[in-house]
């Protein structure tokens, strides 16, 4: 090794002075200065040296970088794979008590955020004072008050209902199949029972009853019906649009902050974006368009993505956080998309599937089936007759084929709800195990 100049300073040097014939170092030596000259034959092997040096120590930093990698993927692996045997049927007494402590932790962080949004919460508070004032007190005033009270929660109603359907990242209820469907399919069936859709309110929405003065046959069109259902249709479809704030949020803030996010999907869409040159799977490239779409065209993408049934809208959420769209952007695209033009799409397709001379054919066809057929038609024919009757009719009487069908579709319902309670249950527990995961992991990084 040369006198006087380190391997990193003869390295950092060497490509610079190669041209160089000789340089001239000034060296301290015990408080005294002292000029040394080298070749650049001295240089030249010197700088051989480092550069061998450099590589070797690249190459076991690069070995030391892909073992710690691999590692981490290991370590991460195995705790997700932990996590996810935290459920109910498996381990019900330490799921239930994370749980319970996930809701505490969640109920302080909330208390906090409210603190901090105090000046919001007392405008809200005025406001309830405000219209509960004027909902005691008697006055000439009562029906616009009876009216917007009814307005305001049938609203509210499925625009929670909206929320439950898409909240989750794809884990929600699917309060279109056991709510909207079954709400436009019923006014469907009484619009064309009733040749009206002027049903008197109440009991309409809560039960529909054909009015005393019917129109003439065929006087029913689509757009009659779609303009009935259009409100509760639009609140549902804006529910589901503010359901896929959490995840834009979500990406939003771990790019930001450029810590490691805590959301499973937003791990996953990283290491897609990492392979994705190499990925041939049809899912993954189905992503990978998604997220080139929302990328690349902005608000028409993410209205595109948002206007059709696209069971991958999350990744277009996170895909929006991930790169910092603006708020606006994401939610007005989301919004227009969902509540405006899928849900008209939606809205029509259960209108014409249940318009009258489908369903007839329906039945018909049921009723063509070898063998079981007949036996199938008879209690889809007994239950439509008798909701012919209780249109006309109020309440009237119900059959057994109406109690059996109402009986089967209302256990359905329960089997659902009760699997969407347990699937957050089993959400915040797992959410609490990662929790105790990333404190176990912080304090071993310490010692």
């Amino acid at each position: 090794m040369l006198p006087c100049l380190t391997g990193k300073v003869i390295c950092g040097n060497y490509s610079r002075l190669k041209n160089v014939k000789t340089v001239t170092v000034f060296c301290s030596v015990k408080h005294h200065i002292s000029p040394v000259s080298y070749t650049l034959t001295d240089m030249a092997a010197n700088g051989d040296s480092c550069d061998k040096t450099q590589r070797r120590t690249g190459m076991k930093e690069k070995q030391n970088g892909n073992s710690t990698d691999s590692s981490i993927r290991e370590r991460r692996q195995r705790d997700k794979e932990e996590r996810l045997s935290l459920v109910l049927w498996r381990r019900p007494f330490i799921t239930l008590h994370y749980f319970l402590l996930e809701t505490l932790i969640k109920l302080r962080e909330w208390t906090i955020k409210l603190w901090q949004r105090r000046g919001i919460v007392c405008l809200v508070f005025v406001l309830c004072s405000l219209f509960s004032a004027a909902y005691s007190i008697e006055g000439s005033h009562q029906k616009y008050v009876k009216y917007l009270e009814k307005r305001f929660l049938w609203c509210a109603y499925w625009v929670g209902l909206g929320i439950l359907s898409s909240v989750g990242l794809g884990t929600g209820l699917h309060t279109f199949l056991l709510y909207l469907g079954p709400h436009i399919a019923s006014v469907t069936l009484a619009a064309y029972e009733c040749n009206s859709t002027d049903f008197p309110e109440p009991p309409y929405p809560d039960q529909i009853v054909c009015p005393q003065l019917v129109g003439s046959e065929g006087s029913i069109s689509l757009f009659s019906i779609m303009s009935k259902v259009r409100l509760e249709a639009c609140m549902w479809g804006a529910g589901t649009a503010i359901g896929e704030l959490p995840p834009y949020f979500m990406a939003r803030a771990a790019r930001q902050s450029g810590t490691d996010p805590e959301d499973e999907e937003y791990e996953e869409f990283e290491e897609m974006l990492e392979q994705a040159e190499n990925a041939q799977d049809f899912v993954t490239r189905a992503k990978m368009g998604v997220q080139h779409m929302v990328q690349k065209v902005g608000f028409f993408g993410i209205l595109a993505c948002a206007s059709i049934p696209n069971p991958l809208f999350d990744l277009a959420g996170i895909t929006c956080g991930h790169f910092l769209v603006p708020f606006w952007t994401f939610f007005g695209a989301t919004l227009i998309g969902k509540a405006i033009i899928k849900m008209h799409i939606q809205k029509l397709f259960v209108i014409i599937s249940f318009s009258k001379h489908i369903v007839e054919q329906m039945v018909s066809l049921i009723g063509s089936i070898p063998k079981v057929g007949s036996s199938l038609q008879k209690p889809f024919s007994h239950y439509l007759e008798a909701q012919r009757n209780k249109l006309h009719h109020g309440e009237g009487r119900k059959s057994s084929d109406e109690n059996w069908l109402s009986w089967l579709f209302e256990k359905l319902v329960l089997v659902m709800v009760c699997y969407f309670v347990i699937s957050i249950v089993n959400s915040m527990a797992q959410s609490y195990a990662k929790r105790l995961q990333q404190q176990k992991h912080l304090v071993e990084k310490t010692k």
